[in-house]
């Protein structure tokens, strides 16, 4: 009965917003990723005679979060097929090139028919679900059919907790459908106790996105952006990171505020939603800038957009001082940010100058960058709160007080290094989660734990 009723939710709802949803498709030529496969629950397998593990990660940055956990539990688990879906588009092709070798595909809507029929096709051993991913229907089919459901990573905001207590006596009767929940804090494990998961299968095991972080500046992928754009060993990088609109506009107006201070200083934007980069790049363009694009994998100078098809000199054919104003570069390409912020020497995370909440600061932190952010980063709340504790980091409110913060940073180089010092360290010290995540989903099954054995 429950599950009829959350169907007639999920219809009317769906109803109500297919006038937007026509108007994305027809006049914005948006359509929603997926949207056959999530109402009907198709979901397809390379090797159905397997046993086969589905990891759910709804978006980009839960899909980032999954390589080490997943490659560490292929090491361990080689006989099983990985299944791995995600909600958006963007995730869908993150998911696509960080995961070749494995299953991609769209969770569905939580439609009985849709989920019911997504677990009767894969049949899975276990499904994962990254953070705080919890749809009723889905919970309750996998509990019908015997399924164990394993939360990792999981978080939940006090606004989020606010929100599902609205709805306690639901989640009341559907939590308890969970196996495992493993979660980042203490703070987590107490709010999904209170929302009905029983205490006995809640574990902290801290946050696995601290493992996956990679601090060495000299890793392959970071050295070959260095190449394709440009970037000598003298000049100084500001990177502004998953950016949203006005983000862009107000690290341009910091690069353009330092230049003449600073002519070694090279500015990479790289947007948060691929729909951005083609305005992103007219962004620049219109203000006189000529840009070069990653996109373009030709390489540096084959085409830098509002430039001649002369390249700008390298950095051994003069000195700094008297180098032809080098291009802004564009890093438009999916998955390429974690290595990007290895050549960083100042970095802004977007998304925290808007009302996103905030982006993944611990990237730039583990290479050692001195990271900056604006005020709205609820999302990254307790990582934000421990990375000021360390004076690893600085909150900017507004694109002026960006301009000021990074101009200061280049002039006093020892604080700039101490920065980015203490965001290393503190990284480090975090590191350890994914080992006691892998630990937790082998208590599961029996199949699992005897193949971990």
């Amino acid at each position: 009965m429950l599950s009829w009723c959350l169907n007639g939710i999920y219809l009317t709802v769906l109803l109500l917003a297919s006038p937007w949803l026509l108007y994305r498709r027809v006049v914005q030529k948006k359509p929603v990723a997926g949207l056959f496969a999530k109402l009907t629950g198709r979901l397809t397998r390379r090797h159905p005679e397997r046993p086969c593990v589905w990891f759910h990660a709804v978006s980009v940055g839960e899909v980032l979060q999954l390589p080490t956990l997943v490659a560490d539990f292929v090491a361990t688990h080689p006989q099983h097929e990985i299944l791995i879906t995600t909600t958006t588009g963007t995730g869908f092709d993150v998911a696509q090139q960080k995961f070749s070798q494995h299953t991609i595909g769209y969770w569905p809507f939580d439609f009985t028919w849709a989920v019911t029929r997504a677990l009767q096709t894969i049949r899975p051993e276990m499904v994962v679900l990254v953070e705080l991913e919890l749809w009723p229907n889905f919970l309750l089919a996998a509990k019908s059919l015997d399924v164990p459901v394993v939360l990792i990573n999981g978080r939940i905001s006090a606004n989020s907790f606010r929100g599902y207590q609205r709805l306690r006596l639901l989640w009341r009767q559907v939590l308890p459908a969970l196996t495992r929940c493993a979660v980042q804090t203490e703070e987590y494990a107490e709010r999904l106790m209170g929302l009905g998961v029983p205490a006995e299968r809640v574990i902290v095991t801290g946050n696995i996105k601290f493992d996956r972080v990679q601090m060495n500046r000299r890793n392959p992928k970071t050295e070959e952006l260095r190449r394709f754009f440009g970037i000598g060993d003298h000049e100084l990088v500001f990177i502004a990171g998953s950016t949203q609109e006005t983000e862009e506009a107000a690290a341009i107006t910091t690069w353009e505020s330092l230049r003449a201070e600073f002519p070694q200083l090279r500015l990479i934007l790289v947007p948060r939603h691929k729909e951005r980069f083609e305005d992103v790049a007219r962004l620049a363009a219109l203000q006189g800038h000529s840009v070069l694009r990653r996109s373009h994998v030709e390489g540096r100078g084959s085409k830098v957009e509002g430039q001649k098809n002369d390249p700008p000199p390298s950095s051994s054919d003069s000195q700094p001082s008297t180098l032809a104003p080098q291009p802004l570069c564009l890093l438009d390409t999916l998955g390429e940010l974690g290595a990007g912020w290895g050549l960083a020497d100042v970095a802004f995370v977007g998304g925290s100058l808007t009302n996103r909440g905030g982006q993944n600061m611990l990237e730039p932190a583990g290479y050692g960058a001195a990271v900056l952010f604006g005020p709205n980063t609820r999302n990254f709340k307790d990582i934000v709160g421990q990375l000021l504790a360390c004076d690893a980091a600085r909150v900017v409110q507004n694109g002026d007080e960006l301009t000021t913060a990074v101009g200061q940073l280049l002039r006093d180089v020892e604080e700039r290094h101490r920065m980015g010092h203490a965001a290393r360290e503190f990284v480090q010290t975090q590191q350890g989660a994914t080992a006691k995540t892998l630990a937790v989903m082998a208590e599961v099954t029996p199949v699992v734990a005897s193949a971990a054995a």
